[in-house]
């Protein structure tokens, strides 16, 4: 495969995606990509399900997505001219690989949207009368004015989309960096809630143990656990758009346990402290009920706008990305060629207003499912078995690079920790949430439907883009 180095600056071209992020921006960006909407909305159910072991889960899955994302480094340092997932996948594995990975991430982001726009309108609902935020023509206007929004954010530079992308994580990280204070000094001067129920962080293991709910319910808050975890492979769409990737890159992949620790651990021991887990609503965000369950309406006003723009920020993240995977399939043949046109501020804005089509199409699910909390799990169950795939294909890149590669690997300087083995333990890891998934009703349905989405692209592929990449080829070889 042929690839074109990306300019820097001034000098890059009309065609070709610009280095405009800074190390500020992809730092506080990768950071945002660490702390999602399940981990604000999703997590309230997975403790319901789980119970204190969530956090357990957590620190597990955060120790698999550390080695993804180093294995995910090491290829993206190893070649500069790899501008996202679909050019690594393409070199090392095939153009097949590419096409699979580059629209399933398309897919995967756009059923984040929905699920996002899902989550907003459950949130507006704290301040919104029920007949204007349930309603279906309310949930319709609220979509629509969300993706909009979103949209005019992308349209513009994508240094200004790193500029509020840079603060929208800010809110988040001061957000959970307060809560954990405020709910450490409750912890400590042994607050009582209006209940009469006392802070203390024997909340999290008097209440049935660690495992209250069983190997059952340990197993069934990975689904929704995952789902948190969606977007801190976001830095990996970004290799084209980065100043200094080999400085910057590593800075952001290792903080990711730091990150785990303290956004998921850290905030979710405390919340339960403060809020014993069997008191925390399934449908609402822990980190609200937390200050209503203490009594204290005005913060929990103040967090709740702060969730809400938490998912605000991941919607902007997912159209971003999305765009810029269709810019990368349409450059390699697998798209309408139309899609790889950038505009004159050198965003791929046909990409945009594609994926934000589709997201708010995607939003009339919320007329057959109105119940938004069983909206956003049906839309989260199917995005997180498209990623598993995405992720594990990332794990195959990093095998086939090692075999392919040796001399890279020799001279590289952003080794994974465990190479080639530690890559099979976490395809063996990602196997086994697939297993978990078949383990719940509503995920399995999920599962049982997620072949269509393959059958429908190896369809398209066989027909469409495969007939087009081999006239391309010729034409390259006529020319040479």
């Amino acid at each position: 495969m042929t690839t074109t180095p990306q300019a820097d600056g001034a000098n890059a071209s009309s065609h070709e995606l610009q280095r405009k992020l800074s190390n500020r921006h992809l730092q506080l960006i990768a950071i945002g990509g660490a702390i999602g909407t399940g981990l604000f909305m999703g997590s309230g159910k997975t403790i319901s399900l789980a119970g204190p072991s969530i956090l357990i889960i957590y620190m597990i899955i955060g120790t698999m997505f550390f080695f993804l994302m180093r294995a995910l480094g090491e290829i993206l340092l190893s070649n500069l001219h790899y501008k996202s997932f679909i050019d690594m996948a393409h070199d090392l594995i095939g153009p097949g690989a590419g096409c699979y990975i580059g629209w399933s991430y398309w897919l995967g982001w756009v059923l984040v949207g929905i699920a996002d726009l899902a989550a907003i309108i459950n949130y507006l609902g704290f301040w919104l009368p029920p007949d204007m935020a349930f309603t279906p023509m309310g949930q319709a206007l609220i979509s629509v004015g969300c993706v909009l929004f979103v949209l005019g954010l992308n349209l513009l530079t994508v240094k200004l989309f790193g500029e509020i992308e840079f603060w929208f994580a800010l809110i988040k990280i001061l957000a959970i960096l307060g809560l954990i204070v405020i709910g450490g000094f409750m912890v400590f001067s042994h607050f009582h809630s209006p209940d009469g129920t006392a802070s203390s962080f024997t909340n999290v293991w008097s209440h049935g143990g660690m495992f209250p709910k069983g190997a059952d319910g340990f197993l069934a808050g990975f689904q929704i656990a995952l789902f948190a975890f969606v977007g801190v492979e976001l830095i990996g769409t970004m290799a084209a758009e980065t100043k200094d990737p080999e400085k910057n890159l590593p800075k952001a992949v290792n903080a990711i346990p730091t990150r785990i620790i303290l956004f998921y651990v850290l905030s979710l021991f405390v919340v339960m402290s403060v809020t014993p887990w069997n008191q925390i609503p399934a449908d609402q965000s822990p980190f609200v009920s937390l200050f209503l369950h203490a009594g204290i309406p005005t913060s929990a006003i103040i967090m709740n706008l702060v969730v809400l723009s938490s998912v605000m920020s991941s919607m902007n993240s997912g159209v971003f990305s999305t765009s810029r995977m269709l810019f990368g399939l349409a450059k390699e043949g697998q798209a309408p060629q139309s899609l790889a046109r950038l505009s004159k501020r050198a965003v791929p804005a046909k990409g945009l207003f594609f994926s934000c089509a589709f997201i708010m199409a995607g939003a009339a699910l919320q007329y057959f499912v109105p119940n938004t909390v069983e909206a956003f799990t049906l839309a989260s169950s199917l995005c997180v078995i498209l990623f598993i795939s995405i992720w594990s294909i990332i794990m195959v890149c990093y095998i086939r690079y090692r075999k392919l590669r040796p001399e890279l690997h020799a001279k590289s300087t952003f080794k994974m920790p465990g190479g080639v083995w530690m890559s099979y333990v976490v395809l063996i890891f990602l196997f086994f949430t697939l297993v978990i998934l078949s383990l719940e009703a509503d995920t399995l349905r999920a599962l049982m439907i997620s072949p269509l989405w393959v059958i429908i692209l190896a369809v398209t592929y066989q027909l469409l883009y495969k007939p087009r990449m081999k006239k391309r080829l010729l034409g390259q070889q006529l020319d040479n």
